[in-house]
């Protein structure tokens, strides 16, 4: 019984370690909507074909988080650091009063928008959101780089934005 025990154990340890990280959204990610700071709701496909062409850092935060408040100092020196980087913001936040407040308070540079289904959705489904901050990266081509980092001096994630 042992034996079996382990070489099931074993197997499911190889099934997580090759299980990999997606390379592209799915489609359900892609159509969840956001909304933009001039109050217009727009697909995730849409946010990420403004940017297409270029990397983009994706930050998931929200104004009463205090982790992402202690980071956006460190952003905001990856952003003196690397101007050809896009940067866009998913808000998580309550309310969109309090979303915009947040990007004023703190003098947040780039593209913002907000989550209002907040932890449910497709989108958040997809990314197995767990922790904000999150940051993914995406390439010019529209692949996902980095999938999950809650730091934004991440190794993988400053790799990605220098490449």
């Amino acid at each position: 019984m042992g034996k079996v025990i382990l070489i099931v154990s074993l197997f499911i340890c190889v099934l997580a370690c090759t299980t990999k990280t997606p390379n592209r959204f799915s489609e359900a990610a892609l159509q969840e909507q956001f909304v933009a700071l001039d109050g217009k709701s727009v697909s995730f496909e849409s946010i990420l074909e403004k940017h297409r062409g270029r990397t983009v850092l994706i930050t998931i935060w929200a104004t009463w988080c205090r982790d992402c408040n202690a980071e956006l100092p460190r952003v905001k020196a990856v952003q003196q650091q690397k101007n050809d980087v896009d940067y866009v913001f998913l808000s998580l936040d309550r309310t969109i009063e309090s979303w915009k407040r947040g990007i004023s308070k703190f003098d947040i540079q780039g593209d913002h928008y907000f989550m209002p289904w907040g932890w449910k959705g497709p989108f958040v489904d997809f990314i197995d959101l767990d922790w904000i901050t999150r940051y993914m990266v995406i390439d010019p081509k529209g692949q996902i780089k980095v999938y999950k980092a809650i730091k934004v001096n991440n190794t993988d994630l400053r790799e990605s934005l220098t490449n």
